[in-house]
């Protein structure tokens, strides 16, 4: 059995930290020093070189940019959960019903409020349409999320 990770322990995805993004660093530097090498020269071992350097650099910004995508994609759908669940402790009705009247950046603004005034602040978000900005303006109980990626 896995050992949970705690607080302080990093996580590691095998196939991104151990395989991809070693493989896309070797391919970026082994193609900047082997075109280094070449450099200057307008054979087709050069541009071999030149795209080959491209392509690992291109590769490697893409497994960095993709991380954190799905890694903010993932917390905006738990904090959709946490708002619903809030909701409906508070509340005791769902708020799926209403959330097709509610963009993600409310939803994602709402989070913030504190239980006294989230049911409100939900009708008034609807009723007015207010922005994010709008939303985190009219907080009284601001609860701070100190845990975002």
């Amino acid at each position: 059995m896995a050992e949970q990770p705690t607080k302080n322990t990093p996580m590691f995805y095998p196939w991104h930290h151990f395989v991809l993004v070693p493989a896309a660093l070797i391919l970026a530097g082994y193609g900047i020093r082997r075109y280094l090498d070449v450099a200057g020269s307008d054979d087709e071992i050069s541009r071999l070189w030149f795209t080959v350097m491209g392509l690992g650099i291109v590769g490697l910004g893409a497994l960095v940019m993709m991380r954190q995508h799905y890694a903010l994609q993932l917390q905006d759908r738990l904090i959709r959960l946490e708002v619903r669940q809030r909701y409906f402790e508070l509340t005791g009705h769902s708020l799926r019903p209403l959330e097709n009247q509610l963009q993600l950046s409310q939803i994602l603004a709402l989070r913030f409020a504190g239980d006294e005034e989230l049911p409100g602040l939900v009708q008034t978000a609807i009723r007015e349409q207010l922005s994010s900005k709008d939303i985190q303006a009219r907080i009284q109980d601001f609860q701070f999320d100190h845990l975002r990626v």
